[in-house]
């Protein structure tokens, strides 16, 4: 194949489902999309798409080609990456994955550390689902619940988050404060949206507490920890970020069972960049001041 734009594009295309998704991701005109894909068929003899008003979807010979071209463009995005992060000097992209929930005291910690190192640029990922490190698309990863087992990464504790459950000050004048979990029925909660969450606490909550009790639900868990903050009810938040926010009671004290443990992840090849190693010494001293009062 002596033009790889033309087979990027067609993979971008299956990927995104449409002409106008693929020219935004690419950063092109669709009818350079549209060019590049004629193209392609005309010089392989074949039809890749089938049209349709929805969008392309591709033919047989489409999966094909696409699923090597899923994987070289795997392998470059790949390269690209380690290519980044072999400096020897702290610069360039510093690409750094979390759950959302951990912004709050995350982004402090990057934006201190980018002060320390000026011509770092600061990508922050925050998604549910788990960038992959082996394809270079991120440097640092900090993930949540059981010990990471992806190949070839490093994997190191991190710390503990201790959650418990919380009620505003203007709650508990309203509603009082139940004194154990049997009287839970009588008040309101604030949870996730996802009744799947495999959480330790979102478990727990859709055990001890009636479904009908949790009245505000929000899949974004700062939305979850506002709620909570203005009043709509009982819910888990770290112990760390409520006492930053202030004006929260602690309905009951931190259970093991609603632990959260960190981990850092880096990929073996990244590891030991100066880059990644100055980083990861910066955020492991930053959280020695993180021990809740």
């Amino acid at each position: 194949m002596d033009n790889w734009d033309e087979v990027r594009t067609a993979y971008k295309v299956a990927s995104v489902g449409t002409v106008s998704g693929a020219a935004e991701v690419l950063g092109v005109h669709h009818a350079t999309v549209i060019r590049h894909i004629d193209a392609l068929e005309e010089r392989l003899g074949v039809k890749l798409f089938q049209r349709h008003a929805r969008g392309y979807t591709p033919t047989e010979a489409g999966d094909d080609l696409l699923r090597v071209a899923q994987a070289t463009d795997d392998q470059l995005s790949q390269l690209a990456g380690r290519i980044k992060g072999r400096g020897n000097d702290v610069g360039g992209e510093l690409i750094v994955t979390s759950l959302g929930g951990f912004s709050h005291w995350l982004v402090p910690v990057l934006a201190d550390f980018q002060l320390e190192y000026p011509d770092i640029i600061v990508r922050y990922l925050t998604s549910d689902r788990l960038f992959r490190l082996e394809y270079g698309e991120a440097h640092v990863a900090i993930r949540a619940g059981r010990v990471p087992d992806q190949p070839d990464n490093v994997v190191q504790p991190f710390m503990v988050q201790k959650t418990t459950l919380y009620a505003s000050e203007a709650y508990v004048e309203r509603n009082g404060c139940p004194s154990d979990w049997k009287e839970f029925a009588k008040h309101r909660f604030v949870g996730t949206d996802n009744s799947k969450s495999r959480a330790p606490f979102a478990m727990w909550m859709r055990e001890h507490v009636p479904d009908e009790c949790v009245v505000f639900r929000s899949g974004d868990v700062h939305a979850q920890r506002r709620a909570i903050q203005q009043g709509a009810g009982i819910g888990f938040m770290p112990q760390l970020q409520a006492q930053e926010r202030g004006g929260l009671i602690e309905v009951t004290p931190p259970r093991e069972e609603w632990d959260g443990p960190l981990w850092l992840v880096t990929h073996m090849d990244l590891h030991r960049t100066t880059k990644v190693q100055a980083f990861l010494s910066f955020l492991k001293e930053r959280a020695k001041t993180w021990t809740p009062e």
